[in-house]
Parts: C-alpha cells; sequence; structure tokens
C-alpha cells in the first residue's frame, strides 16, 4: 500500500508550493463516486483515458470488459493502492486522494488523508488474503480493533453476526487452511463487512474458486446486494452475476467506458458494436 503522498496532477508543476489549479465545489446532490477526467498510466502505456463515471449511494455497479481494459485498476485506485496519474476521484463530494486548499485548489493528500479515506471503502479480492496464523474470528477482528479503534467485545459480536451472514458460523475457531476456497472467500467477505464501508468492491472474487465453489459465493454476493443498501461496484465476468445483482453495468475497452446502461440493455440489446463483441465471445 502506497506510504507516500499521491502525485500531482500533470499541470500542477507551475502551481505555487504543489497546488493543483481544480475548481471545487460541494454539491449536495453529489454522487457517492465520480471519477471525474481520471489518467492512469504505467510508464507510456495509458490503462485509463480521462475516465468520467459516477456511482449513486446504494448502487450496485458492475464493470464488465477485456482483460486489460482498467476494471481493476479502478478499484485498485478507489482504494488508493494506486495513485492516479491525473484527475481527481470524489466520494461523497469530497476528493479521495487530494487535500481542498484554502483558495479552492487541491492538492496531493498525505498518507494519513489516505488512511482515513480507506476506513470508507472496503474490498475483496481475487485471493483471499486471509492471514494464515489467525483464526477466522480473529481474522474479521484485526481490522476493526487496530484501525477503527472499536471495542473488542462488540467487534467479536458483530463478527459472529456476519459469520452467520456468510453462513460460517460454526468455523470461529478454525485457521484459513481449514477451510475451502469457498469459505476462505466468504470470511474474506466478512472481513471487509466488519469495516462498516460505505462501498463494497468487489475484484473478481470467483476466479479462484474451484467451479463447484463459485455458485454459493455468488448467492451470498446477491443475497447481500439485495438485502443491504451498502454500494457495490464490481469487477466480473460472470455474467449472470452482473444481470442479477446490478443496477447499472459499464462496458470497459481500452480505458474508457463505451457503453453504459442497465442490465436488460446491456444485455440483451447492447448499442455499441464493441459490447456486442465481447458479449458474444463471453456468452
Amino acid at each position: 500500500m502506497a506510504t507516500e503522498p499521491l502525485p500531482l496532477q500533470k499541470n500542477a508543476a507551475a502551481a505555487p508550493e504543489d497546488v493543483v489549479p481544480v475548481a471545487v465545489s460541494k454539491d449536495e446532490g453529489h454522487p457517492l463516486v465520480r471519477f471525474d477526467k481520471v489518467v492512469k498510466r504505467y510508464g507510456d502505456h495509458t490503462v485509463l483515458d480521462e475516465l468520467d463515471f459516477t456511482v449513486e449511494r446504494g448502487e450496485h455497479v458492475t464493470l464488465i470488459g477485456p482483460s486489460g481494459s482498467g476494471k481493476t485498476t479502478i478499484l485498485r485506485l478507489l482504494m488508493t493502492l494506486e495513485r492516479v496519474s491525473d484527475g481527481v476521484i470524489w466520494i461523497n463530494g469530497e476528493p479521495l486522494t487530494h487535500l481542498r486548499t484554502p483558495d479552492g485548489s487541491l492538492k496531493a493528500a498525505s498518507e494519513k488523508h489516505l488512511r482515513a479515506a480507506r476506513r470508507k471503502i472496503g474490498m475483496v479480492f481475487q485471493q483471499f488474503n486471509l492471514f494464515p496464523n489467525m483464526r477466522v474470528l480473529q481474522n474479521i477482528t484485526e481490522a476493526p480493533v487496530n484501525v477503527l479503534g472499536m471495542d473488542r467485545d462488540k467487534a467479536e459480536a458483530r463478527a459472529r453476526e456476519l459469520l452467520d451472514l456468510v453462513g460460517l458460523s460454526g468455523k470461529v475457531d478454525a485457521h484459513p487452511s481449514q477451510l475451502s476456497g469457498g469459505q476462505q472467500q466468504r470470511v474474506a467477505i466478512a472481513r471487509a463487512l466488519a469495516m462498516e464501508p460505505e462501498i463494497l468492491l468487489l475484484d473478481e472474487v470467483t476466479s479462484a474458486l474451484d467451479p463447484e465453489l463459485v455458485a454459493g459465493v455468488l448467492e451470498l454476493l446477491t443475497d447481500i446486494a439485495r438485502n443491504t443498501d451498502i454500494t457495490m461496484v464490481c469487477v466480473t465476468h460472470e455474467m449472470s452475476f452482473a444481470r442479477d445483482v446490478s443496477e447499472k453495468v459499464l462496458m470497459f475497452d481500452a480505458g474508457r467506458v463505451v457503453e453504459a446502461g442497465p442490465p436488460e440493455k446491456i444485455f440483451s440489446d447492447p448499442s455499441h458494436e464493441r459490447t456486442r463483441e465481447f458479449l458474444n465471445a463471453v456468452l
């Protein structure tokens, strides 16, 4: 995870005191997430190309598209695991990786700001990333206690509720090595929810699972989407899951949104030829 302030925008060199001259205003009708001309480069390779899109509070948005189109990079930027090369990401009307200055400009944020920002966002990765030396209960309570400062008894009570939610109430004292891949991913989902995030990011959460375990994890996530008000941004190649869980689907190609709309439109009557080509290949 980044340990130093994020880089400034490319036009910041001429500005005094490392300040990015971006006009900002707080609109009470703002979306929960807004990508504003976001660029991400690795050397000479541009992964995201002036990307603009929004996610409303409580909305479930799925990102689809070919490998290498920038989908996972979007999630990593939201988690501040990667640094924007240009542009601004807004969360609830406030810049995610920048700080406001008295004159209304933005400057790159400190690590302290980034740590606070991360508390609003939970992520479930392709790999489960559980602590192998910790039992299931401790895997779930470690961050709420040490990052949020939650009382341990409260954190453990919440963890037990979440384990019941994901169908693992009998695995409190198990170590990750004693669990199947599907069970480990369920623990990872419970761990993310234990931080009570505003936004839950899901990055190909079934890609590391044996095929017979995929359906159970997707059913769990569908239940969470339908029965909670959490905002979800999901990257997946499971098109049936994308159709069932999403209010909005974004089709990506070469770092840009090619097409966006409700799943019934994207999957049944896509407007863009690139979307049709992709869906014909994966369905």
